[in-house]
């Protein structure tokens, strides 16, 4: 009875946004509310301990939005100075081969646009491009939202890394090296289904060769900076490493081609322009140790008490993540948004009245999902306080003993399916998966790379991410048919997914 009771708020989220169609926002309110009841009703959650457990998600909901926020407001200066569009216009000229565009554009391109952006940014600014080139609207679509699915988990400047993080008390060295080979191997067999999407399998054969140099290279880069730091930029350096190789190869491989544009090589390199400045920040904070100790001389961290509910569940006295004033990662992008603005209005990329339209921009894109993180967050926070994780752990365990290794991926999967964040389905069913490893005594560091993994292939198969790349794709209302493009794909990813857990967990016994 309990495992149902503690099951009942995800299922409420999973109806309400599959079933009843609603978004985010409002399911999030729901699952929240239904699991105070539950908590309190059921679990003996007194209001000492539902205090603090809000206290609690407020302070980790605060460290997940502040890279949430700031990721976003960089995405929207560089926008807003052309320099999204610049990069996107310059790289079909690279080649007339449409399939290797395809990849430029709907994989690579995608992918770097995830690591300092998200938010179906990927999809709805490379589709339109893809369909100028002469792909149909459908693939156009397909294309990027398989492509770029790789890099959501490190992507956004690591938002969806640090909710798992911040949810399961895990430490990044813990979580890192696993994660970022299972997202490696996926992003080596994505760039693949790219290339199927768009010539079929004579494009998969041809283009052999530069799909496995550049995804290798994006995969080892994204495994060295997640595994020895900053693991923020562990997406964004990837694909730009992918981008720094791809151009080259794809104009070297077009040479004597016909219908290839003249390459504005000065503009792609005044549009990077402002990720260099990113880069150079994060390095800077990161390891001159005078700077790292300045910026992290004030921090704020709470320690909350030990809690008992009125059924004797123990919640352990800790202290809460430190949260630096002015070395968070949230603020190092802060600190490049500025600096990246003066250097393009001082070359005169701005209109009039950029400065509120990024402002506006961002605060109207990313408010909906920081109201649904924070809901989601408190969720989770109580159920773990008042002993409704542990009873679904326990559950689990229980019913799926030693196969639940392999169906690990798939929960994440779900959860980032039905909310359209892999950031939420690590709130929301993190903790879960952590404590169900440690019940069955498997490793917790390969089931979490299982569930940011699958939560990541999920997430860019999403509806409400289909909607955002439809809609800029001329593809309205036919959302439907770009899922069952895309369903294929996606099973095979997750049931990969699902192999390399149950390796993974063989080779940790």
């Amino acid at each position: 009875m309990n495992f149902f009771l503690s099951l009942l708020p995800i299922l409420i989220i999973i109806y309400l946004m599959i079933w009843r169609r609603w978004g985010s926002v409002r399911a999030g309110a729901a699952g929240y509310l239904s699991a105070l009841v539950i908590a309190f009703g059921f679990f003996g959650a007194n209001p000492v301990l539902l205090a603090y457990a809000q206290a609690k998600a407020l302070i980790l909901g605060l460290d997940v939005l502040l890279i949430i926020i700031p990721a976003f407001l960089f995405y929207r200066v560089c926008d807003e100075a052309g320099a999204i569009r610049a990069i996107g216009l310059a790289l079909p000229g690279l080649t007339a081969d449409r399939a290797m565009q395809a990849l430029l554009i709907g994989w690579v391109f995608a992918s770097f646009l995830q690591g300092v952006g998200g938010f179906g940014v990927p999809v709805a600014v490379t589709a339109p491009i893809l369909v100028s080139l002469g792909i149909n609207p459908l693939a156009a679509v397909v294309i990027p939202s398989i492509g770029h699915g790789w890099a959501v988990n490190f992507g956004s400047l690591g938002s969806s890394f640090q909710a798992l993080i911040v949810t399961t008390g895990v430490p990044a060295e813990v979580l890192a090296p696993a994660a970022a080979i299972f997202l490696g191997i996926t992003c080596l067999v994505t760039g693949p289904m790219v290339a199927h999407v768009t010539g079929g399998w004579a494009a998969v054969l041809r283009l052999a060769i530069p799909t496995l140099t550049i995804g290798a290279i994006m995969a080892g880069v994204q495994y060295l900076v997640a595994v020895y730091g900053p693991w923020n930029i562990a997406a964004f350096s990837a694909s730009a490493a992918g981008l720094l190789v791809g151009i080259p190869l794809a104009y070297f491989l077009g040479r004597g081609k016909q219908n290839r544009s003249v390459v504005d090589w000065k503009a792609i390199l005044f549009a990077l322009a402002g990720y260099a400045i990113l880069v150079v920040v994060i390095l800077s904070a990161q390891f001159i140790s005078p700077l790292q100790q300045a910026l992290n001389r004030l921090a704020i961290q709470v320690s909350f008490p030990e809690i008992t509910s009125n059924l004797g569940f123990v919640t352990p006295a800790a202290a809460s993540r430190k949260i630096s004033i002015f070395g968070h990662t949230g603020m190092l992008l802060i600190y490049t948004s500025l600096l990246t603005y003066l250097v393009y209005w001082l070359a005169g990329r701005y209109k009039a009245g950029a400065t509120s339209r990024i402002l506006n921009g961002t605060l109207h894109r990313v408010m909906p999902s920081c109201v649904s993180i924070l809901s989601m967050i408190s969720m989770a926070v109580i159920m773990e306080y008042s002993g409704m994780t542990d009873a679904i752990a326990r559950g689990l365990s229980d019913f799926l003993g030693s196969l639940f290794p392999m169906l690990s991926p798939w929960i994440g999967a779900l959860g980032a399916f039905m909310t359209g964040s892999n950031t939420n389905s690590n709130v929301v069913f993190g903790a879960l998966q952590k404590q169900t490893a440690e019940l069955l005594g498997i490793s917790v560091a390969v089931i979490l790379a299982a569930q940011t993994t699958g939560g990541s292939i999920g997430s860019a198969a999403a509806p409400t991410k289909v909607v955002i790349g439809t809609s800029t794709a001329d593809m309205s209302g036919r959302e439907g048919e770009v899922l069952r493009q895309m369903f294929g794909y996606t099973m095979f990813l997750i049931a990969l997914v699902s192999l390399l857990t149950v390796f993974g967990i063989l080779l940790t016994q």
